[in-house]
């Protein structure tokens, strides 16, 4: 399974409880530890193995496959549940699963019983193997690091997911031993000395035993549950009656304090997620896919290590009240290294439906000795406030609502095309999305839905009934790989009707519909239906594939979009309904796409972006991290010093002045480095789900490398500057004025 894969596994909203044992002692430094005075088998409640029949009775009557509860389902429950336990083999030994394997082709017949006790069974062995690995890196911090030897050449193994497991004790100490090494020298490359290096990660590791220390049986429970449900399909979800309150609240609860969704990857707290007009994303500081590793209180609170701590505890933390302030030591979306580690500060405040809206600006473009105007509208999610429509209130929001309003206003200030933006646009209400493609067409379906269950095979099509336009000119759909669910639907009308031109790179690929059912103990997201375009095409797993395409940061990643995640439903077709198109875009698209690629081709931004994709894959396809500390040094200059002098050259081609390489020394020696190490960073997606405390943890740093030579001066700089705008945007402006040009401005035809 990918890191991707076990992050939407992860994903949660403080999902686990505890019990709160006395474990304060082992956080102690050099207090002696023991494994079997530490551990303790966690326990079944008979109402878990009724929940087990109940869960297996949903799955099997209402989602939309044929789910048969037998020994295949059995085995694919025993490696889903295997990998998400220990899929980077960290703790389990070949033995261990040569005596658990007892249970592959049987799981189904428990669970059908009502009996989970296997679950509980192989979680308590993996439960002690975690005790006993982090055992061994506390001893080893404590009583090692000066014996550690960065001169010799040798490297860690960064993925060890297609690793066989351990044949013996002596070999996965060897694997701890390098991945210790790691932690340590990428403390030593931040300039830390040998006892802070020790005091941080003897804290850190501490803290994670404390931590697995408090699991408790319903943890366990909700991690099995979780995994037998997800066997189905990655959008299946079992959460138990506390995490079913957590999951009804939502966004509210993940939102709340600086607008961020997070998430539990290996040992770190990850940023999933940041909200429009959230205080996360107002600051500017903190993106999608950095790791929060420390949190302090305050504008001086002392940061304290989070790194191994459960989500929930987390989330508490950074959660406040209004107004005040909060700071998390960081390491950016594109690296790993704990050298590249920074700290920011955020202040706290409510997330407001208003702070979503739909927003629109006017690009003012010269092109081809004309000027043009071209409106551009980003819409960050299709929302539709149902309480305050239920209330009556005349002025509750609505995307389909607001968008209708910027367009009027677009109109009024006479621009020539407009460029819809659903880039990252995770998706939300299908009825706004069915209603914001009526603003552009008069009467039409838009979208075909399958159902499961009594109706299995019923397809039923929506459409718009209003034959009102409300813009009826050129029009481009800007989509990336996380444009999902209701962007693919809007984007894939769109293009059927040929009302306008999709551009930028695939969409997600989820095509299928979820709906929460209750149950006697917690509640199951099921999925129950398909969407279908109105050609018949399903938009699962294939997504929509734009015109022309344009780069995209998220073709630098194998493991994002439904077609990586395991299970997923497969892409079909149903009966296409009748539609006419409006514009024939087809038969402009030949030369579009040649004027564009001419363009491309000659672009400094867009060969930049073009190289930098290149450049995070083959650091992503690094399979081997070095544990000499001069050659990760060199290393990481020398991609650094490729980094620096690909953003020059893009500066030089575009008149903008050039900025001056610094040397590492002069980086650190005034704590005014933004050193970049590695690349391993995935894309958000969209679903929650439950799993256990104790993921299996990543490799806490791969592949050196660096994007930045950056200083505090530098930043002040660069402030100075104005702001370049986004080239995707330029690019969609210019491949509507040719299609203007091409259609010699008439675009009244309707075919």
């Amino acid at each position: 399974m990918t890191n991707f894969s076990r992050t939407l596994l992860a994903l949660g909203f403080g999902v686990f409880g505890f019990a709160h044992a006395a474990t304060s002692e082992v956080t102690e430094p050099n207090s002696p530890l023991d494994s079997e005075s530490l551990f303790s088998a966690l326990a079944s409640e008979p109402v878990y193995g009724e929940t087990a029949i109940e869960l297996l009775d949903q799955l099997k009557t209402k989602h939309y496959a044929s789910i048969e509860i037998d020994d295949n389902f059995s085995s694919l429950l025993f490696d889903k549940y295997l990998d998400a336990l220990d899929g980077s083999k960290l703790y389990f030994l070949a033995e261990d699963v040569q005596k658990i394997a007892r249970y592959r082709y049987t799981l189904d017949n428990s669970l059908s019983a009502g009996n989970v006790e296997p679950g509980f069974e192989i979680y308590n062995l993996y439960h002690k193997r975690v005790i006993e690995r982090l055992i061994y890196a506390i001893n080893r911090i404590e009583n090692a690091v000066p014996q550690m030897d960065f001169t010799v050449e040798e490297y860690l193994l960064l993925d060890r997911e297609d690793e066989p497991f351990a044949a013996n004790l002596e070999e996965l100490n060897e694997v701890w031993r390098k991945r210790i090494k790691n932690s340590v020298l990428s403390l030593r490359l931040t300039g830390d000395d040998e006892e802070e290096i020790v005091e941080k990660l003897s804290k850190r590791y501490r803290n994670q035993l404390s931590q697995v220390l408090k699991t408790n049986g319903k943890d366990v429970f909700q991690a099995y549950l979780s995994n037998v449900a997800a066997t189905v399909d990655p959008h299946t979800s079992y959460f138990s009656p506390r995490d079913s309150e957590n999951f009804n609240m939502g966004l509210s609860l993940s939102l709340q304090g600086i607008g961020a969704q997070l998430t539990t990857e290996d040992e770190y707290t990850k940023v999933v997620e940041l909200i429009k007009g959230g205080p996360a994303e107002r600051a500017n500081e903190l993106q999608e896919g950095d790791r929060i590793i420390g949190i302090g209180q305050g504008v001086d609170g002392e940061i304290q290590d989070v790194v191994g701590m459960r989500l929930d505890d987390v989330v508490a933390q950074i959660r406040g009240e209004k107004d005040t302030v909060v700071r998390l030591s960081v390491i950016p979306v594109d690296a790993v290294s704990e050298s590249s580690a920074r700290t920011i500060s955020i202040t706290r405040d409510t997330v407001k439906l208003e702070d979503q809206s739909a927003k629109k600006e006017v690009l003012e473009l010269s092109y081809a000795d004309q000027d043009y105007k071209i409106g551009v509208i980003s819409l960050p999610t299709f929302y539709f406030d149902f309480e305050a429509a239920a209330r009556g209130d005349e002025d509750f929001k609505s995307s389909t609502r607001d968008v209708r309003k910027l367009l009027e206003e677009l109109k009024e200030e006479e621009v020539d095309a407009v460029v819809v933006d659903l880039r990252n646009d995770g998706g939300g209400s299908l009825s706004e999305a069915n209603q914001l493609v009526g603003l552009f067409i008069d009467t039409g379906p838009t979208v075909q839905i399958r159902y499961s269950g009594l109706r299995n095979g019923f397809t039923r099509s929506f459409g718009d009934s209003d034959p009102e336009v409300v813009y009826d000119g050129p029009l481009a759909v800007l989509v990336n790989r996380t444009s999902a669910s209701a962007s693919e639907i809007f984007a894939g009308a769109i293009q059927d009707y040929q009302r306008g031109i999709v551009l930028g790179g695939q969409t997600f690929g989820k095509g299928t519909v979820q709906e929460i059912i209750p149950m006697s103990f917690g509640q199951v997201k099921l999925t129950r239906s398909k969407f279908y375009r109105i050609s018949g095409e399903s938009t699962q797993h294939r997504g929509v594939l734009p015109d022309i395409t344009f780069p995209d940061f998220y073709d630098a990643y194998d493991d994002i979009g439904e077609s990586s995640l395991d299970g997923a439903l497969p892409w079909d077709t149903v009966r296409p309904v009748e539609f006419r198109t409006y514009h024939p875009v087809q038969a402009f698209l030949p030369k579009l796409r040649e004027l564009h690629e001419a363009r491309a081709a000659e672009s400094p931004d867009f060969q930049y972006m073009i190289d930098q994709i290149e450049r995070t894959r083959q650091l992503r396809e690094r399979e081997l991290l070095p544990l000499n500390e001069e050659i990760v040094k060199a290393d990481r200059e020398r991609v650094r010093r490729i980094e620096f002098d690909a953003e020059n050259l893009r500066r030089k081609l575009k008149g903008l002045e050039l900025k001056e390489w610094v040397e590492e020394d002069d980086l650190y020696s005034d704590e005014v480095a933004s050193v970049v190490d590695s690349e391993d960073s995935e894309a958000s997606t969209t679903e929650e789900s439950a799993n256990n405390p104790e993921i299996a943890m990543a490799e806490e740093s791969e592949a050196s490398a660096s994007t930045s030579s950056t200083t505090d001066a530098d930043a002040d700089e660069e402030a100075e500057e104005p702001e370049e705008t986004d080239p995707l945007l330029l690019e969609s402006g210019r491949i509507l004025a040719d299609f203007i040009n091409l259609s010699n401005g008439d675009l009244s035809a309707r075919y």
